[in-house]
């Protein structure tokens, strides 16, 4: 049977997806959270309980990372597919428990979606890694396709995780940590996916509405309120060390969990990725409608033209995948595809607009704003270049893709965001 591999690039694939030229090693570690509500022990149909309980929430993390050069080893590694009990193996490129190597790396967090997990977006952590990133990759705790448990739990816990996760990973890249030095985590920037957007929007300084925190088939008794637009509590949320997030299909605007003023205490730039069809979190009611609404920072729209909710972040559907499960309902490898853009090519576009973004904003790479500095629909722009490869005065075709591969694109922007 053909590899699950997470590292495909086509030939058409942009510039800035190519892998960096640094090895890249992978590793796992535990995490708990200590005294977190236990949503799942609350009952909503009771009254709301003098004291909320209260429970040790574990975490597991992914966390890949530029490692010595030369290494070798097992590039391999175990996933469950979206049924829950299908385990399979993905291939890339990096090493297991390699040894690390190099340090001061920006750090980049990865959330995934409701169900999801860690390896979900595998494809950006290693392609970054390979740049000189270091990626951490989290499975939320009732939210993953193993654990996947009531709703309310992860519209309160995802910020909150992704923001735990990077104070524990600050702490071990400080002096005496396990990785002393690696990785910077003052230069922190957060990768989303519907939910796990949703809680990059919330963590980037987004608050909900005061209509959300009452839903009955949200999170029980208010305890969405922490996350309340104006209140007391959000407004201590956002972290200084976050720079910058990349929220692709984020969810809840649909939902009326966002609003303008909700949106307006984003307080980092942040690029929004999404597909024009998407049907789970939709396009002109949803991901545009927050990119719209969001602050007057700098923040711009990727649109793949006709793609549905899985445009761009699930890694290439593993051949095993490709079956119709009684139990779910649906085949199990529509979890990973879209109805018209190829897996792969998507990935690589994504992976070419990550890197640009975060090199500008975590890097402070300059010169990669050429990449973000586009003629809105790809369609249009022209290819007029010199015999000696120089653009002409005419040349508006979108940087850093061959000539006739920029198709079916958007990008927006406002507040000068590149």
């Amino acid at each position: 049977m053909a590899e699950n591999r997470i590292d495909t690039q086509l030939p058409n694939a942009p510039e800035l997806a190519a892998y960096g030229e640094l090895t890249v090693g992978v590793r796992q570690f535990e995490l708990v959270n200590p005294d977190q509500i236990d949503i799942l022990a609350i009952d909503p149909a009771a009254d709301k309980p003098a004291e909320l309980p209260t429970y040790d929430r574990p975490l597991t993390v992914e966390m890949w990372y530029p490692a010595e050069a030369g290494a070798t080893g097992d590039t391999g590694f175990n996933a469950f597919l979206r049924d829950g009990i299908t385990e399979v193996t993905l291939v890339g490129r990096a090493i297991r428990d390699a040894a690390p190597a190099g340090q001061g790396y920006p750090l980049v967090l990865i959330s995934h979606g409701y169900p999801g997990n860690r390896f979900l977006m595998s494809h950006l952590a290693e392609n970054l890694a390979s740049k000189g990133y270091v990626v951490a990759s989290i499975d939320h705790t009732d939210s993953t396709y193993r654990t996947q448990a009531a709703f309310g739990s992860t519209l309160v816990n995802r910020s909150l995780d992704q923001l735990f996760v990077l104070n524990e990973m600050a702490g071990m890249a400080d002096e005496g940590g396990v990785f002393a030095g690696l990785y910077d985590a003052n230069r922190t920037g957060i990768i989303g996916y519907s939910m796990g957007g949703y809680g990059a929007i919330i963590t980037a300084g987004g608050g909900v509405t005061e209509a959300s925190v009452a839903y009955p088939w949200g999170a029980p008794h208010g305890t969405l309120g922490i996350h309340l637009a104006g209140s007391e509590t959000h407004r201590s949320l956002p972290d200084a060390r976050v720079k910058t997030a990349i929220a692709i299909g984020p969810w809840g605007m649909n939902t009326g969990f966002w609003n303008a003023e909700g949106l307006a205490g984003i307080q980092i730039p942040m690029m929004f990725i999404a597909g024009s069809q998407d049907e789970t979190s939709l396009y002109e009611n949803g991901v545009r409608a927050i990119w719209e609404q969001a602050s007057d920072m700098s923040h711009a729209l990727l649109t793949y033209v006709n793609g549905g909710h899985n445009t761009a972040a699930p890694i290439p559907a593993p051949k095993e995948s490709y079956y119709f499960s009684e139990d779910k309902g649906f085949n199990i490898s529509e979890h990973y595809s879209d109805q018209v853009w190829d897996t792969a090519r998507m990935n690589n576009i994504a992976q070419h607009f990550v890197t640009a973004w975060m090199d500008s904003h975590l890097k402070g790479e300059s010169e990669k704003g050429a990449y973000l500095d586009l003629v809105t629909e790809s369609n249009v722009g022209v290819w007029s270049m010199n015999d000696d490869g120089t653009p002409k005065e005419d040349h508006t075709y979108w940087h850093g893709f061959a000539n006739g591969t920029a198709k079916g694109l958007k990008y927006e922007v406002k507040g000068g965001a590149n």
